[in-house]
């Protein structure tokens, strides 16, 4: 099991399927906050689509390739963190989150980010780390920026937003650059 305090007060959890309600609760009533920037937020009408998503980062854990854990401030659900699939073959992973608008501002994320790359980089013994987010975003690019990740980047169109398509920044740290 992954759990780690990242503030004081704040704590990783490894995704577990008695939190489906809590992370239901928290999308739902962050909907419009998380609309903006995350086209997976109209799809999550249910306790029961948050189970399947926890259900697939569990199944993606067991096989080894990353997983996603809860960040909780107290014992309220603030966000989520995770890895997209591991390319173990390059050692590399690229890293998602997202945080509910009253969470933000308080170094939750950064805090969370920094715990992801510090345990990729010594537990995992990965290579590289990429973080990508839509250019206009500039909440979420500013803690790649924080940590230290170069921007590589752009993608142009990466990404359908609901009606239009979105550029993305590509961010990168290696290994050997990571001052933790």
């Amino acid at each position: 099991m992954f759990e780690r305090t990242i503030l004081e007060g704040a704590r990783l959890r490894l995704l577990e399927l008695h939190q489906a309600e809590a992370l239901f609760d928290a999308v739902d009533s962050n909907r419009d906050h998380l609309r903006r920037w995350l086209p997976w937020v109209d799809g999550t009408k249910s306790v029961e689509d948050c189970r399947a998503f926890i259900r697939r980062a569990l199944d993606q854990f067991a096989h080894g390739h990353g997983f996603h854990a809860g960040i909780w401030a107290g014992s309220r659900y603030a966000g989520t963190i995770g890895h997209h699939r591991i390319d173990w073959a390059n050692r590399s992973v690229s890293l998602g989150y997202w945080l509910g608008a009253d969470f933000q501002g308080r170094g939750l994320m950064t805090a969370a980010c920094r715990q992801f790359v510090t345990h990729a980089y010594a537990e995992m013994r990965l290579h590289r780390i990429e973080i990508r987010c839509a250019v206009g975003n500039l909440k979420s690019c500013a803690i790649p920026e924080r940590l230290g990740f170069t921007r590589e980047g752009t993608i142009r169109q990466a990404e359908r937003l609901h009606d239009r398509f979105v550029d993305h920044a590509v961010y990168g740290l290696l290994a050997g650059e990571w001052r933790g």
